[in-house]
């Protein structure tokens, strides 16, 4: 580390702090890989949203143990994990909670108590997110956002850190809603969980079908998660970087001065969130692989789990059969 760079964190006393995320990835990454095989991409890019405070979207067909990753990182960070199977008759007080009806055996008096709802953890699984009416996601809108809970009149904090870490199945849409364009910008990025390699897939059956189990170990705790994600945004970006992640995010819109295959294959862009959340996910990776100032490298590596279900494609894309990543992959070309 340069000596600018150490100075710029050392004042803060944060670069035992920096130096020690580093380390966490590590062993991070080799606990999982004990239980999960491959997938390397989804997993830097999980601990990069989960350092960065973001919610995760994991997108990918059945059996590709995307359950199974979000409960083990939860074991290995000592989380509290509570997982809710969204389903069409799934009410929003089935996942915040709600007053329930009860009389004290001593005085006989009834009160209205509240039972809290699977959300109130740190790491919250929503199964099959798309599975449930927009009426039942919106509850956790207000979760996501403010990191907090209105039921029965009453506002209530949920504990930190938090987390929503939703999964969605791309090809099954028969009983399913998609989500709101303002609940998916509310998820820091999308994981695009893909179908393990033929060497990966021989491993995964010898590793599942033996008769030995794994023990995780706990690498952090919830209160050096919070520590660290505030180091995290100490992290020092340079001007150029900044730039270059902001300019990404507007040429995603089809407005004047966007390019000419943004106007004619996108219908809606990405928000300025979209320009924070790469900043910020781009300040996670570069701590995660042990550097201290991000580069735009950074910002690229990151920009299609950040950008992709930020941007609306057209039809006229639909038509062509151009992808949002396609789209993403022209906007990083030089121009």
């Amino acid at each position: 580390m340069s000596p600018t760079k150490r100075k710029e964190i050392d004042e803060t006393g944060d670069v035992a702090s920096a130096e020690k995320l580093s380390a966490a990835r590590e062993k991070i990454v080799s606990q999982l890989g004990r239980i999960i095989v491959g997938q390397d991409n989804a997993i830097e890019e999980l601990l990069i949203a989960l350092f960065a405070g973001g919610h995760c979207l994991l997108v990918g067909v059945p059996g590709l143990a995307k359950t199974l990753m979000l409960s083990s990182l939860a074991k290995i960070l000592d989380l509290e994990f509570s997982r809710i199977q969204f389903t069409p008759d799934l009410m929003p007080s089935d996942i915040t909670g709600s007053d329930i009806l009860q009389e004290d055996p001593n005085t006989r008096e009834r009160v209205f108590k509240f039972v809290p709802g699977p959300v109130f953890s740190n790491l919250v699984l929503a199964d099959e997110i798309n599975r449930t009416p927009p009426k039942t996601q919106s509850a956790l809108l207000q979760a996501m956002q403010e990191k907090q809970v209105t039921a029965g009149g009453e506002t209530r904090s949920l504990p930190l850190p938090f987390f929503v870490m939703a999964t969605q199945n791309p090809i099954e849409h028969e009983g399913t809603f998609p989500l709101p364009e303002a609940q998916l910008d509310r998820f820091f990025l999308q994981i695009a969980i893909d179908y393990p390699s033929e060497s990966d897939e021989r491993k995964i059956v010898f590793a599942t079908t033996g008769a030995e189990e794994v023990a995780l170990g706990k690498v952090l705790s919830a209160d050096e998660v919070l520590a660290l994600q505030a180091v995290v945004r100490k992290v020092p970006v340079p001007p150029s970087v900044v730039d270059f992640a902001v300019r990404l995010a507007r040429d995603t819109r089809p407005v004047d001065g966007a390019p000419d295959f943004v106007k004619k294959w996108v219908s809606w862009g990405a928000g300025p969130r979209a320009s924070q959340a790469l900043i910020l996910g781009a300040k996670a990776r570069a701590l995660l692989s042990g550097r201290f100032a991000v580069s735009e490298e950074d910002v690229r590596r990151i920009a299609k789990p950040i950008l992709r279900h930020r941007v609306v494609l057209a039809f006229q894309a639909e038509a062509e059969g151009v992808s949002v990543d396609g789209v993403i992959d022209r906007l990083l070309e030089p121009r």
